[in-house]
């Protein structure tokens, strides 16, 4: 095993003293190319070019001697440490830090960023990271090849974003671009790079400042609001509309952040809102224009991010990026079919009669999904009399795709 591991983050500027004594010692270096073509690696180490981080951590596990690891920013920040710290490898690691590529991004955009969100985009975590920059106002993507600003902003089609794009930063190649996302696909960019992507309304900043990293979770309390906490003057509400049927809904779906949601008959837009408040992307679909409006307005009162779509299901859904949880309000059996075609994690959907929820039931079992339905009753009563003032009674029907 290697006598000591020295982990070396690197921004640009001149090594510290600490990092070019550890580098004077080493035996071993990893990095990428640019790192070890700097000129305080010593020409009698061992180089490793890195690319698996993991296989890079078995060579050095195996090597005897002093090992140094270089990477840029700041390696304990989304970076090499983790991977290097792992049980299987046994090391022991001092780390010297530098500037993050994010903390840098933002400092050339002149912007804060403690109410940010930071993803990393990878081609297997490209489409949950343009969820959250479809959910959240000011998130910060760092990129790899495959998964860059162009594929980003194709991905994102029908939501408007401005990119602050930033090239090879504390490098003398360094470029920063601002520009539309919707003009960042048609050119090629340079890795590594980060994208910050900004866009939507921004909720209104917490007097004296923040006190969490990331965004606020604002002052609102509990799921399964009433119908007056999303519209001033709403509208009677219809069948599937009761709070309780949908904080159910919620429960079974489990939206969360990375999330894509689908909301196949919005209505009230009150289940949208809701599900973008737990950090899910969401599109509220609905054959009425007034309904997606509803939707745009109660995301807007709750300080949350959605897109309306206007359009019948099914039809309209051929158009839409993939979704991870799908809740289905209008259309029958015939739409539940149709989302389980796409094959989402989860379905819900309610139905007034027993024949409506057996069809819907039977269309998530052809699907492949484990099928649950329960008998949802509620009963809303005047505290002062103990009068009955509401009813709603709605089968409640989830399907849930067994894990492969």
């Amino acid at each position: 095993m290697a006598d000591r591991v020295t982990v070396i983050g690197w921004d640009g500027s001149p090594l510290t003293a600490a990092a070019r004594s550890a580098l004077s010692a080493a035996t071993l270096v990893a990095g990428a190319a640019h790192h070890l073509a700097l000129p305080e690696v010593p020409e009698r180490a061992e180089r490793i070019r890195l690319g698996s981080v993991d296989l890079a951590a078995r060579r050095i596990a195996g090597h005897r001697g002093t090992a140094v690891v270089l990477a840029d920013g700041d390696p304990g920040f989304f970076g090499v440490v983790r991977t290097l710290r792992d049980p299987r490898h046994g090391l022991e690691v001092e780390v010297v830090p530098a500037v993050s590529s994010v903390a840098a991004a933002f400092a050339r955009a002149g912007t804060p960023w403690d109410d940010a969100r930071v993803v990393v985009a990878h081609t297997r975590t490209l489409r949950r990271a343009v969820n959250v920059c479809r959910a959240h106002p000011k998130v910060a993507v760092l990129t790899s090849p495959g998964a860059g600003p162009a594929e980003l902003a194709l991905m994102l089609d029908g939501v408007h974003r401005t990119f602050v794009i930033c090239e090879a930063l504390g490098t003398d190649h360094e470029q920063v671009t601002v520009l539309t996302s919707d003009k960042a696909a048609d050119l090629t960019w340079r890795d590594p790079n980060v994208v910050i992507a900004i866009g939507g309304p921004a909720p209104a900043a917490p007097a004296g400042g923040g006190w969490l990293m990331g965004p606020d979770p604002g002052p609102v309390r509990g799921w399964g609001l009433a119908p007056e906490e999303y519209d001033d003057r709403p509208a009677p509400p219809g069948t599937g509309e009761a709070p309780v049927l949908r904080a159910a809904q919620l429960a079974r779906l489990g939206p969360r952040v990375g999330d894509l949601v689908w909301d196949i008959g919005t209505g009230s837009g009150a289940f949208a809102a809701e599900a973008a408040r737990f950090g899910a992307a969401v599109i509220a679909v609905d054959a009425d224009p007034a309904a997606c409006a509803r939707a745009e307005t109660a995301a807007r009162r709750l300080g949350v991010q959605l897109q309306a779509v206007a359009g019948r299901a099914p039809h309209v859904l051929e158009r839409l990026p993939e979704p991870d949880v799908v809740r289905v309000a209008g259309g029958g059996a015939e739409v539940v079919a149709a989302c389980a075609d796409r094959r989402p994690e989860r379905i819900v959907t309610h139905a007034g009669t027993r024949d409506e929820a057996e069809a819907a039931g039977a269309a998530l079992a052809a699907g492949g999904y484990t099928v649950e339905c329960v008998l949802l009753q509620s009963v809303d009563l005047d505290p002062a009399a103990w009068s009955e003032r509401d009813r709603s009674v709605a089968f409640l029907v989830a399907g849930r795709r067994p894990a492969p």
